[in-house]
């Protein structure tokens, strides 16, 4: 595992936004698909608003594949949506194929939906140990440890068979799709983004491997064959 720490949140952004185009580029330049799994959340949103305006034509995006690690059940067109966010700040200012964009519908029935997209992933993505292999899964941190949609209470979804599954908050009781964290932990490159003294504690509890950082589903978050690294400000690192 590797920690970075960045004076402020667009510190962060712009760093990694730096890396994504590099390794965008080296997959391009070896003619491979770059498969990338997004996030919600400000941090991302930050990261993409960076991308879509300073690095539109930095690369060419034509072998990227876009998907989202969770999305909440709502219409594309809902402020909730992560696509819509990600839509708005990226997608429609850079030249993507509409055929590169791989969207959870959040409109649909979840169950059926988890399913049809655990379909689109294992038909774009590579394999290993015949599970999906993606090359980037961008991971935030709730402020209850939860990662993706898997939250605290529900951490079955981090051995689960399955690829995508139905999560449901635990507040709101909103219902989601997420990734399961056996895909997550397959993937070549897993990053979290934190940022905020509200994520301080937990962040201390699972860098230093605390016991009580064990109910939170972003602690079992360990690629076995791939690299994590944690992008963090300085305000989540805090206590460090």
């Amino acid at each position: 595992m590797e920690l970075k720490i960045f004076p402020t949140p667009f510190d962060l952004a712009e760093k990694f936004a730096e890396e994504m185009i590099r390794l965008i580029r080296e997959s391009a330049d070896s003619g491979k698909k770059f498969t990338i799994a997004l996030s919600g959340g400000s941090t991302p949103e930050l990261l993409f608003s960076l991308l879509g305006e300073q690095y539109a034509r930095a690369v060419s995006w034509k072998n990227v594949h876009l998907f989202w690690g969770d999305e909440r059940c709502v219409a594309p067109d809902s402020p909730e949506s992560n696509f819509g966010m990600t839509k708005r700040k990226l997608i429609d200012k850079i030249e993507i194929p509409a055929s590169n964009i791989h969207r959870i519908k959040g409109e649909e029935d979840p169950a059926i939906e988890a399913v049809r997209y655990s379909d689109e992933i294992l038909s774009i993505t590579q394999r290993r140990s015949a599970l999906p292999l993606f090359d980037l899964v961008i991971l935030g941190l709730g402020d209850d440890g939860h990662t993706a949609s898997i939250f605290p209470g529900n951490l079955d979804l981090l051995s689960s068979e399955k690829i995508c599954d139905v999560a449901t908050h635990p507040v709101s009781n909103q219902k989601r799709i997420t990734i399961t964290g056996r895909i997550i932990n397959n993937a070549s490159r897993v990053v979290f983004l934190v940022t905020g003294k509200k994520k301080a504690d937990i962040v201390e509890k699972i860098i230093n491997n605390r016991a009580e950082a064990l109910p939170f589903p972003a602690s079992h978050i360990a690629p076995a064959e791939g690299l994590l690294t944690w992008y963090v400000d300085k305000e989540s690192a805090s206590l460090l």
